[in-house]
């Protein structure tokens, strides 16, 4: 055997030796996978060496090295942020590869961007694979949930490293593969959008419950740990009820208090609006997350509003308890609302981009492992088991029965927090969406006489078909 062959015995490559590439690495070396890790920074190497011992792990600066230490035909992950990233480093890679060699791109890619990478690679006889991965450090290290989306010979090539390193719910990994061209990446993209609904109504309750009621952290600790254990469990749920208990090491104080109330983004919440509206898609509670975590940016604006429009803050004083429990129920209501826009979203993409999605199977990879993962989806699994090509989650018997039975509660909190003045725009947008798709009128009739009014954009009747136009001022109709 010459060094060469001997050197060439790792089954999986990963570039990107960051905290998730390398807790991902130390994931598959758990479950017996040989891989080498590569990354341009030594100091990320060597933290990779240093935590690999007893697994058969190898990490290398050196990219010849790191190519010559794979198997052919090779399978090379790459973990590196969004964008020019990624393009960088398949620009690397190609010199040294060969066709039918496998590329993995495993972060928070575009997935218009995933498309033109499979047309480029796929003409260079390169296969591609665009991977949608959550979880977090902790996900990557112990098992997030994989959503895979590319050719399907090629996914099965790694299929047994993913099912080996995903989260496992009741025996059952959290991957599957869910489609062609960028469906993985269009799956997690969508996921992300989700996960900002879900986390700017949570904070809602926050607000309602620190300037509304004005309860102290170990209170709020209490009633989301105490939500956590009913029809609100979920990861996001348990965490923040954890983050009200964190003490901040420098001063002693409750950690949350001091975390400047600014949210940035990377671009997964911005894709999916905008994902949306080329699909033309309501999904106003994703949409108004992104929103304010633009609107949350512009610090300076709102301390000067603030004095201008000046109000006396306003605190209940009603039944706190009823109150609590009304609040834990709008926000259930809110959040089957946010999941059922994602949802509907992907029905959408799926016959838009052909990915042929299996609902059931994406909310079922959803829930271990990933961010957004809550007992909630075992219903959502349900309804699409029940109905593969439901339009909407709202038309489900078992949760709609669930939402009517709580949408008063959110109508009394959505009043309340007017009342009160403490800013609601995801609880009341959720509400308003709920009441629009139930209506069976709404007055788009009235747009379409302005559009016409103003611009000749003709409008339908109700009682003829085609397209009509009126000169308004005159009153003739042709």
């Amino acid at each position: 055997m010459s060094n060469k062959q001997s050197q060439q015995r790792y089954a999986i490559g990963m570039v990107g030796l960051g905290v998730m590439g390398r807790n991902l690495v130390l994931n598959m070396g758990d479950h017996g996978f040989s891989v080498v890790g590569y990354d341009k920074e030594p100091s990320q190497v060597e933290a990779l060496r240093k935590e690999s011992a007893d697994r058969d792990i190898c990490g290398t600066e050196n990219i010849n090295d790191f190519i010559a230490m794979l198997r052919p035909p090779r399978a090379v992950i790459i973990l590196v942020p969004a964008g020019a990233p990624v393009d960088s480093v398949i620009k690397d890679l190609l010199p040294y590869l060969d066709k039918g060699d496998l590329i993995i791109d495993a972060g928070n890619s575009y997935f218009k961007d995933t498309d033109m990478r499979t047309r480029h690679l796929t003409a260079k006889g390169i296969q591609f694979l665009g991977v949608g991965v959550s979880g977090g450090a902790k996900g990557a290290r112990y098992g997030p949930s994989i959503m895979p989306g590319g050719p399907k010979d090629a996914y099965e090539r790694v299929r047994p490293v993913f099912e080996a390193t995903a989260a496992k719910v009741n025996g059952d990994p959290c991957v599957t593969y869910l489609g062609s061209g960028s469906a993985g990446h269009f799956v997690k993209m969508v996921h992300n959008g989700i996960e900002y609904g879900v986390m700017q109504l949570i904070a809602e309750t926050y607000d309602l419950m620190k300037r509304g009621w004005g309860l102290n952290d170990d209170e709020m600790h209490e009633i989301y740990a105490l939500w956590d254990k009913g029809e609100l469990n979920g990861y996001l749920v348990e965490i923040t009820s954890h983050i009200f208990s964190k003490q901040d090491e420098k001063t002693g104080k409750r950690l949350i208090s001091e975390i400047l109330d600014v949210a940035k983004q990377k671009g997964t919440g911005m894709w999916t609006s905008q994902s949306a509206m080329e699909l033309q898609v309501p999904i106003p509670t994703i949409d108004l997350a992104v929103a304010m975590r633009d609107l949350s940016v512009f610090a300076t604006e709102r301390e000067l509003a603030s004095v201008i429009y000046q109000r006396s803050q306003r605190r209940f004083v009603g039944n706190r308890n009823l109150f609590q429990e009304q609040l834990g129920r709008a926000l259930f209501a809110a959040i089957i609302i946010t999941y059922a826009q994602g949802m509907a979203l992907l029905a959408v993409a799926s016959e838009k981009y052909q990915y042929r999605l299996d609902l059931e199977a994406v909310t079922r990879i959803w829930r271990g492992g990933c961010i957004i993962r809550a007992a909630l989806l075992e219903d959502i699994c349900a309804a699409f088991r029940a109905k593969h090509n439901l339009p909407n989650l709202l038309l489900d018997p078992n949760l709609s029965r669930k939402l009517m039975e709580h949408q008063e509660d959110l109508r009394q909190v959505v009043c309340q927090a007017a009342e009160l003045g403490v800013p609601t725009p995801g609880l009341m947008v959720s509400l308003g969406y709920f009441d629009a798709y139930r209506s069976i009128w709404l007055p788009a009739n009235l747009i379409q006489a302005q559009r016409d009014y103003f611009g000749a954009h003709t409008y339908e009747r109700n009682d003829a078909k085609g397209a009509f136009h009126t000169d308004w001022e005159k009153g003739e109709e042709t």
